[in-house]
């Protein structure tokens, strides 16, 4: 017997639904509608090393060597050479109307492009939260914004990338056991489901039963898949209880250059990584088309000490100060090399995942980057965008603009390809052409 599942299809139990993955059994249903396009954006701040061609640390640089299809990644972002025909860097990028700007105020300004007006300090809309008006539209959740310190900040020193149609700041989520309920939920309704997810902690297990039922429904590689799904799920189960211990330690002071995390050094590997495969968790499961996470903010918070899980000085922003001194790229380097394989994780599971006749990754656009070259300096923005070759996007390249081209150029070039009208963002002059 064949059996034919629509994309919407929940596993369920005691008050709990949860998203499945793209089956090849939904291939019918699935071929019938559009494809789903996606947008992740993610910002870290501070900046890069950008050590000359000449000095002995190049090798620590952010930034490749060579130009256009001739290029090399440095020791930064080598983790990500086996996924070069899936990304392209960007240099000479930025935002005009931010180059002003006080250097930490542009993180507010990353996914907007707008110049902070002072007194005011009013925003406009976000890259994600314009495609997610029509992207959001069909899923559960419209967006997703997440970030290490939560909430929206200080003006200035936000702890969200996301601004809405009004340019209001959007709240991002930072506990993962927050995000994975309201990926993975709880029915609002259902009073006893609360209740017994709480004594579980396990989503899996309330909805076992309707797992086992399906499975014998299913082919033989749907049922690998679904086993696949759920071994995934339970490990960032695992995780995200993990990490809970961690955030439940006070914030630590960021301003001694004596300070030592008083937690496990591993705890932020171990978020991180959370954070990123609950997101992979929302694309696959459909329930959201468009997230945004900010590494850290510009602010004195808690993702400023998250270099102490290398062993080094356990602040970020200090970190990125040294970077033009003796050994500073390298110290600087190597954080950012961490950030890098981080990603580089990240976009290799959504390679992997198939769905229908292409994988996760062909169909989303995942933009990383700064909204600082070297910390303070709102210019030559380093960038990378991955993704979309089934979104009609051409990769394997590292682009040299000039700088009076700004990067809205770039999020109208990805706004055109998520098909969301846009003939114009922020200060936008025209596309890309490179790209497609």
């Amino acid at each position: 017997m064949t059996i034919t599942l629509s994309r919407r299809t929940m596993l369920q139990g005691a008050g709990i639904a949860m998203a499945l993955p793209w089956l090849e059994c939904m291939a019918e249903t699935t071929a019938a509608a559009a494809q789903p396009r996606r947008l992740c954006c993610v910002m870290f701040p501070y900046g890069v090393a950008m050590p000359k061609d000449s000095d002995p640390d190049r090798q620590w640089g952010w930034f490749p060597t060579g130009k256009d299809r001739d290029f090399e990644l440095t020791n930064v972002l080598r983790s990500l050479e086996p996924l070069r025909s899936d990304f392209s860097v960007f240099t000479g990028l930025s935002h005009p109307r931010c180059r002003g700007m006080n250097g930490h105020d542009t993180g507010d300004t990353f996914l907007t492009g707008n110049s902070l007006a002072p007194g005011t300090y009013r925003n406009t809309v976000s890259l994600d939260q314009l495609a997610a008006a029509q992207l959001g539209a069909d899923t559960r959740l419209g967006s997703l914004s997440v970030s290490t310190d939560g909430g929206i900040g200080p003006r200035t020193r936000a702890t969200t990338l996301s601004y809405d149609l009004k340019g209001q700041p959007v709240p991002a989520l930072a506990d993962p056991q927050l995000i994975f309920n309201r990926l993975f939920g709880q029915d609002k309704d259902s009073r006893e489901g609360q209740r017994r997810l709480a004594n579980t902690g396990s989503i899996l297990d309330l909805v076992r039963e309707h797992s086992r039922s399906l499975k014998r429904e299913l082919g033989s590689a749907d049922q690998r898949k679904l086993d696949e799904f759920e071994t995934s799920v339970r490990d960032v189960e695992r995780r995200v209880d993990r990490t809970k211990r961690w955030l439940s330690v006070p914030l630590p002071e960021v301003n001694k250059s004596e300070l030592l995390l008083d937690v496990n050094p591993d705890a932020p590997r171990e978020y991180i990584r959370t954070m990123y495969d609950l997101i992979y968790l929302a694309f696959q499961t459909d329930i959201t088309r468009v997230a945004t996470y900010q590494l850290g903010s510009y602010g004195p918070t808690l993702a400023r000490t998250f270099p102490a899980c290398l062993g080094l000085p356990p602040n970020w922003h200090s970190l990125a100060h040294n970077a033009g001194k003796n050994g500073g790229p390298e110290a600087i380097g190597k954080f950012d090399q961490f950030l890098a394989e981080n990603l580089a994780r990240f976009l290799t599971r959504l390679k992997e995942t198939p769905e229908h006749d292409g994988n996760l990754l062909s169909r989303t656009l995942v933009l990383y980057g700064s909204s600082n070259s070297r910390t303070h300096v709102n210019r030559n923005y380093p960038l990378l965008l991955a993704g979309g070759d089934a979104l009609g996007l051409r990769h394997n390249q590292y682009l040299h603009y000039a700088e009076s081209t700004p990067l809205a150029n770039l999020f109208v070039s990805m706004l055109a390809a998520l098909d969301v009208p846009a003939a114009q963002f922020a200060d936008s002059t025209g596309q890309l052409a490179e790209l497609g």
